[in-house]
């Protein structure tokens, strides 16, 4: 616990600029999870509704994706779009960024970190909102079509307004997971907070003076902390404030496999 607390290790803190170094590359952690989360969010909704959809055909399709990229390991997916994606392509990327954006997002390697990102997160945020959506009572639905509302008019205004409000735990959980994800990045050479956090514990480079690494990464972890629990407290925040305007008591959609079990 000495080795742990004492200042001697601390030391790195506040010499030079490598706190700024640590936290620049948390900035750009924090971008790509912003800029994936988006699009993982919509992607998500469009496979919920596809899953959902009368036809067979485009339900199964929609399933099979969703299937395929949920079960294969991230660190493949951003591999496997970093090393494969065409030269082209990348260097579209390159030249179609604009010099205001983030220095990361300049680099080409960028997009197959949020192709891996988005299509992974966005599989499982799709079987969270479709686990959302089936956890409403049938009578919604029914009740809108006694109303004379069209399918897409239902889901419109009825079912997704109150199936999004019970995916808001399950959802803020999964982007969490999600901001914890985009360390991955520093496989395919972003010098995202990790990949800082080992140039700052590297001895001769770049420091002035050398981290402790244990120091190091306690550090890179307190901010995942800090910024994941502000998370969850504004999930929890925006749980409370739906229940008191609609004046419902709703329950919790908490996984994929706690719905399955329930309306097994």
């Amino acid at each position: 616990m000495n080795y742990l607390f004492s200042p001697d290790n601390w030391e790195w803190l506040w010499t030079g600029n490598n706190a700024r170094f640590i936290l620049e590359g948390f900035l750009i952690n924090l971008e790509i999870a912003v800029v994936s989360i988006i699009f993982a969010l919509i992607v998500g909704l469009i496979l919920a509704l596809l899953r959902l959809s009368p036809i067979k055909p485009v339900s199964f399709i929609a399933g099979a994706w969703v299937d395929v990229f949920r079960n294969l390991p991230l660190i493949f997916l951003i591999l496997y779009f970093a090393l494969g994606l065409p030269s082209s392509w990348k260097q579209a990327w390159e030249d179609a960024m604009p010099g205001w954006a983030p220095e990361a997002f300049q680099s080409g390697l960028v997009l197959g970190a949020f192709l891996g990102l988005v299509l992974y997160n966005s599989a499982v945020l799709a079987e969270i909102m479709r686990a959302g959506i089936l956890s409403l009572p049938r009578g919604q639905g029914e009740a809108a079509a006694a109303l004379g509302m069209t399918r897409a008019q239902s889901l419109r205004y009825v079912i997704l307004p109150q199936g999004l409000r019970r995916m808001v735990p399950a959802t803020v959980s999964q982007l969490i997971t999600l901001n914890k994800d985009t360390t991955l990045v520093s496989i395919i050479a972003i010098t995202e907070v990790m990949r800082r956090g080992r140039i700052v514990t590297s001895s001769g480079f770049f420091v002035e003076v050398q981290a402790p690494i244990l120091q190091v990464f306690i550090f890179i972890g307190l901010l995942f902390v800090i910024v994941n629990y502000a998370l969850s407290r504004l999930s929890r925040r925006l749980e409370i404030r739906e229940r008191k305007i609609t004046g419902t008591k709703m329950k919790r959609v908490s996984g994929v496999e706690d719905v399955a079990v329930e309306t097994a």
